[in-house]
């Protein structure tokens, strides 16, 4: 497959593969074996079949007419069908301070160019903007004009549709996406009266619907290794199975309606959900099992992933470059091999299946066998229904680890002596999320250079909720496009559930080391192996175990407990924080115990949020607003989570009259008062003093880069202790500078250095302040040139001492003995 994707022909891939194979030791090893043989063939035959398909779909996206119009450039008018939900980017702050930027994956059908018109069929990712893409959905046919561009990155894709202008609609979706759309806006619906984040959550965890996902909830779940949960997956297929099969059997319904009726329920569920990857996977794997289970045959879970696996990449082999198809799969064959082997060593079950004796038993066996999808080493009879299906739930996509069920006839399953043992249910509430993490670990190195430490015990904490949240959400969902009011009923303990996800997620996040940082790629996969290969070394003798044990609790009380102590933050007696929110400004200023005032919230809501954790501020009496920029306002939503906001100032110039209408809109909606800036205008909150200096109510000043106006309209703040005092000037520019200083203008210990020291300031205005030390907030490696070189050669010559965020990470101004220190948290 690897030589086919650097370009070689199919033929000579699989000639060189063959003769690479036939030429080594261990392949004529294996042909001695007739039984080895034929898996060599089989491995063989679906390399080739594989490597094909790839081939295949390569060579039709990656030449043809369309390729050479992207390479161009070329604008075209092209006819376009939907093949996925459009995705609207918002901007992080969920303020929508700009246009709904929309990505969707589409066929191009047919393009007309300045001199032809052409028939293709090749697949294109479309890059909008406006509210219009919103209510799309997949299979509708649209006209559109935009320019081709050549993809960012390799894959299955023809090229990239650049589109300025409102679609026009051509067809109407088809009926089942139209149903589909009508359950999906249903639940979103139905969802409104929960609070923001548990809104958010709720359509993601049952439909995958991630529209209204609250992005700090996203990073808490990606931190905890809960990200499976913000998107549809193989658990949530096998709970709508599980519900199929328990209402079936209720109704008294035989083994092959039984089957079917969970395959038309898992059909159902997928189309409602949209076919991402972990759908697929799950999707093929449950047909597999209710065949199975219909047929009366028995089957093996490891055997369905392995056709479900075959059959995804050889239809849809994209998804051979898809991270989240390798994590479902990954996660999935740990379960199926790792999980079972676990339990049993924990519970101490030695036991293989008992002989069959009879005819019947055989039957028995078999019967039983084919509900189970997943074999397993321990056999325990199930005597309830609930019991029997949630065990079927969970062997047909192979989410979770099963029990083989037998007749009551045979020896029954006996326990190693000696040593305590873990009840059954204990022990594969452990093993299941640690068999998955274990085999995922691999891939997330490879994906995301890190490796989760709280992963399994948040998995456990959060795996009760998901369930009933699922079930409940996916039943509101089919009852709200008739009675709304019934689905909202349903959603309220939904929120319950999903609520108690959000809230294991922000703890685990919230845990210090929660993901370890590992070397990426190659590197990381061969130091991984090595910590596993020691790792199993000492864990087989008992006494190594225990020095292992040690070892381990020893740097877990270090990292837990000695390294807060030994360098806390915030340092004491912190009187204002920069925190280090790359690319932008936000500042926090000491107001009080657990209180403080924002001035600007930089560009990231969960960076903010998390600067504001480490501060210990849940109470915000007043936030200030220096300017409408999103490297200034995009991060407002981190500051509200979980927190009282008094009120927010704004400027008097907010830019355009849609920005203004949205941010007033959001805070009448938040009951959170707005006032604007006005100079003169003092607070006392605890130890600050702060008073407003600029601007004034005149126009704007405009100045020769895009965005002055709004710069030169920053909020300017005096903040005052009894150990000095700082200016805060916003993203003021030169026209601002020389304003400010024609008037008397107070002197500051601490200077926060206009628009991120870029070129443009004023010599006179930095002597005026007269400032011992000069902070910056600016990104790594930022693409603007910031700070100066220039405006850090003033400083310098002006004897003033400059801190930099991109340097030493979060800056804090603190009170020591009476004057004001600089402390600075490091990256």
């Amino acid at each position: 497959m690897a030589l086919v994707l650097l370009g070689l022909p199919l033929q000579a891939a699989v000639l060189v593969g063959l003769v690479t194979a036939a030429g080594s030791p261990a392949a004529w090893a294996l042909i001695r074996n007739p039984a080895h043989r034929n898996i060599a063939v089989a491995v063989l035959i679906c390399t080739a079949a594989t490597s094909g398909s790839i081939a295949l779909r390569l060579q039709a996206v990656t030449s043809g007419p369309v390729t050479n119009l992207a390479a161009k450039g070329e604008t075209v008018t092209a006819e376009i069908t939907l093949t996925g939900d459009p995705k609207v980017r918002r901007p992080k702050s969920g303020l929508s301070f700009q246009r709904d930027s929309i990505i969707a994956e589409a066929t191009l059908e047919t393009l007309q160019t300045r001199t032809h018109r052409l028939a293709v069929h090749v697949p294109v990712v479309v890059f909008a903007n406006g509210s219009e893409w919103r209510t799309l959905l997949p299979s509708q046919r649209l006209q559109v004009k935009g320019r081709l561009a050549k993809p960012t990155s390799p894959g299955l894709v023809a090229a990239i549709l650049l589109v300025r202008d409102a679609p026009r609609i051509l067809t109407p979706p088809s009926p089942v996406h139209t149903v589909a759309g009508a359950f999906r806006s249903g639940l979103r619906d139905a969802s409104g009266i929960l609070p923001p984040d548990q809104r958010g959550l709720l359509p993601a965890l049952v439909v995958g619907d991630i529209s209204r996902l609250d992005r700090q909830v996203d990073e808490d779940l990606r931190d905890a290794g809960l990200s499976h949960l913000n998107a549809v997956s193989g658990a949530n297929l096998a709970i709508v199975a599980g519900a199929a099969l328990a209402l079936s059997r209720l109704a008294g319904l035989p083994l092959a309606p039984r089957a079917i009726f969970a395959a038309l329920a898992m059909i159902a569920f997928a189309i409602v959900a949209r076919p991402s990857p972990s759908v697929l996977r799950a999707l093929l794997m449950g047909l597999v099992a209710v065949l199975a289970l219909g047929t009366g045959r028995a089957k093996d879970g490891l055997a369905a992933l392995s056709v479900a696996v075959l059959l995804l990449i050889l239809f849809v082999p994209d998804l051979a470059r898809s991270y989240g198809f390798a994590l479902s799969v990954a996660a999935t064959a740990g379960i199926l091999l790792l999980a079972p082997r676990w339990r049993t060593r924990l519970t101490g079950d030695t036991t293989t299946p008992p002989p069959d004796s009879t005819p019947a038993s055989r039957n028995d066996r078999n019967r039983s066998s084919a509900e189970a999808a997943v074999p397993v080493h321990t056999i325990t009879p199930s005597p309830s229904s609930a019991s029997d299906s949630q065990n079927e739930r969970g062997r047909l996509t192979g989410e979770v680890p099963a029990h083989t069920t037998t007749p009551s006839s045979g020896p029954a399953p006996t326990a190693r002596k000696g040593g305590w043992r873990w009840p059954r249910w204990a022990a594969e509430a452990v093993v299941v999320p640690a068999a998955a993490q274990a085999a995922v670990t691999p891939v997330l190195v490879l994906m995301s250079g890190e490796i989760s430490l709280v992963a399994v015990p948040a998995n456990l904490l959060a795996g009760p909720a998901v369930a009933p949240a699922t079930l409940l959400g996916f039943v509101a969902a089919l009852i709200a496009p008739f009675w709304p009011e019934a689905a909202q009923v349903l959603v309220i303990p939904a929120g319950y559930a999903v609520g108690w996800i959000i809230t294991v997620s922000r703890w685990a996040a919230g845990i210090p080391l929660a993901n370890l940082p590992w070397p990426q790629g190659i590197t990381g996969l061969g130091l991984l192996a090595v910590v596993a290969v020691v790792t199993m070394v000492l864990w087989r003798r008992r006494a190594w175990r225990a020095v292992t044990l040690a070892v381990a609790g020893g740097v877990l009380i270090a990292v837990l407990a000695i390294k807060p102590i030994a360098s806390s933050w915030p340092p004491k007696g912190w009187l204002m924080v920069m925190c280090d929110v790359g690319q932008g400004d936000g500042l926090v200023i000491a107001a009080g115990p657990g209180r403080g005032v924002v001035v600007d919230t930089g560009p990231d809501p969960t960076v903010m949020d998390r600067c504001l954790r480490r501060l210990g501020v849940r109470d915000l009496p007043l936030v200030v607003l220096t300017h409408p920029h999103a490297d200034h306002v995009n991060g407002l939503a981190g500051v509200y989570r979980d927190r009282r906001v008094g009120a927010v100032i704004t400027s008097p110039h907010r830019g355009s009259a849609a920005q203004s209408t949205r941010l007033s809109t959001d805070l009448a909606r938040r009951r959170i008062p707005e006032h604007t800036a006005q100079p003169g205008t003092r607070w006392q909150l605890g130890p600050s003093e702060l008073t407003v200096l600029a601007p004034d109510d005149t126009a704007g000043m405009n100045g020769p880069g895009e965005g002055s106006a709004a710069n030169n309209a920053s909020v300017v703040l005096h903040v005052r202790w009894n150990a000095g005092s700082a200016l805060l000037s916003g993203d003021i520019e030169s026209e601002a500078q020389h304003s400010l200083i024609r008037e008397p203008l107070p002197t500051a210990d601490i200077l926060k250095v206009p628009h991120h020291g870029s070129p443009r300031q004023v010599p006179g205005f930095f002597a005026a302040v007269g400032a011992r030390a000069a902070l910056v907030s600016v990104g790594a490696d930022n693409g603007y040139g910031h700070p100066a070189p220039s405006t850090l050669g003033l400083l310098n010559r002006l004897g003033t001492r400059v801190y930099r965020t991109d340097k030493s990470g979060d800056i804090a101004i603190v009170d020591q003995g009476g004057a004001l220190a600089v402390v600075v948290r490091g990256r």
